[in-house]
């Protein structure tokens, strides 16, 4: 988190609700991610193997939140952006803008369609290119996101190597081992996962028992996760024909510690339930299980053609069309979950109203978020907080 104002935001979900607790809203609560920022969106291959772009981070999801929550995270996530790029006042106005204008005008096209219209709805290739045209579509594809992660067969031969006649996952310390000091590592996974077998639905679950478990190891996770438990599970259903799948701790929405109870005994399916409820397309393999020791995981494909933003190299334009896809992204998860389209679009109206007092509030909470970045910095050089790097 110390490394950039970006690096910090990212980190910082926790500052942020506290903060928004006093803003103003609509009184129109739908779930929300809750921790919509830039990084948090990307693409990835949906079930019937088609590109699809939407959210896909939901560990601080609740179902009884604030549109605005997400919208304010993801249009000042725009403003550090585009600061840590080098943009200047007037590009990331332009940038955050072309964002709450998406959001505005796609949420009063989803207040115009019927449920299963919006329920069925997603942004693939055809969508996006209907959108923006042919050759720019293809052009964010290939230029603004980064190249897709490969799928199981492909990550195979890179994560993974045959010891005594057995696949292992190979060690990449610091950010995949195997903890060689805790007996009862393999034993717990696999105990976890009987349970993630039991809560899957019965066609899901006769898909998943045609795997077998072979290894698992330990894996870092990113900087809105550390401190939580990860780790990468190699399942085969025979020889090449690999699955990798990723248990991930779930602890309490940030968001909870303000009232927003979640509904869900466990923080795993609370994610799951966020998951499904906002993303046109859910992973095959998505589902939740404890430990044995009542610890709260979720589960879900490692990679699978994922892919996310170059935003460190973007230009203004790049930008700028980035911003607006992710504000159509966020928008029809809104529509999708809550059900409340025609109200949110109703309190938007017609104008920019919203589109400018949103737009000063990401700036001067990106000023207040660089604030916040060099009082950890301070605090580090100070020892007053430990650090460390790999």
């Amino acid at each position: 988190m110390a490394e950039s104002p970006f690096t910090f935001y990212r980190g910082a979900a926790s500052i942020m609700a506290s903060d928004l607790q006093s803003t103003p809203n609509s009184g129109i609560t739908t779930p929300i991610c809750g921790d919509a920022h830039l990084s948090n969106f990307g693409a990835f291959a949906s079930p019937e193997r088609r590109f699809v772009f939407d959210v896909n981070d939901f560990d601080e999801s609740i179902t009884n939140g604030a549109w605005e929550w997400d919208l304010k995270r993801l249009a000042t996530s725009v403003v550090i952006a585009g600061r840590s790029i080098g943009l200047r006042g007037r590009e990331c106005v332009l940038a955050v803008r072309a964002c709450l204008e998406s959001y505005r005008g796609h949420m009063a096209q989803y207040a115009e369609m019927r449920v299963l219209e919006i329920w069925y709805s997603r942004i693939d290739e055809r969508l996006l290119s209907q959108a923006v045209g042919e050759a720019q579509a293809r052009e964010f594809v290939t230029g603004e996101l980064r190249e897709p992660s490969q799928s199981a067969e492909h990550l195979y031969p890179k994560l993974v190597a045959e010891l005594g006649g057995r696949p292992r996952i190979v060690d990449r310390p610091p950010l995949v081992f195997h903890p060689g000091d805790d007996p009862d590592f393999i034993p717990t996974i696999q105990a976890t996962f009987a349970r993630y077998r039991k809560l899957l639905p019965p066609d899901r679950r006769a898909l998943f028992e045609r795997f077998s478990f072979a290894d698992a190891a330990y894996k870092v996770v990113g900087v809105g996760s550390v401190g939580t438990r990860c780790s990468v599970v190699l399942f085969t259903a025979g020889s090449n024909d690999p699955m990798f799948l990723q248990l991930k701790e779930a602890r309490a929405s940030v968001y909870e510690r303000y009232g927003k109870k979640s509904p869900f005994k466990d923080h795993g399916e609370r994610v799951v339930a966020g998951q499904r409820l906002m993303q046109a397309s859910t992973d095959l393999f998505i589902g939740w299980a404890r430990d044995d020791r009542g610890r709260n995981f979720y589960v879900r494909q490692l990679r699978d053609m994922k892919t996310g933003a170059d935003i460190e190299h973007m230009d203004s334009s790049e930008l700028r069309r980035y911003a607006s896809l992710c504000g159509w992204a966020l928008a029809r998860a809104h529509a999708k979950a809550g059900g409340e389209p025609a109200k949110i679009a109703g309190y938007l109206g017609r104008r920019d109203a919203f589109d400018e007092a949103v737009t000063a509030f990401a700036h001067s909470y990106a000023g207040q978020n660089e604030r916040d970045h060099a009082a950890l910095v301070r605090a580090i050089a100070e020892k007053r907080v430990a650090a460390a790097s790999s």
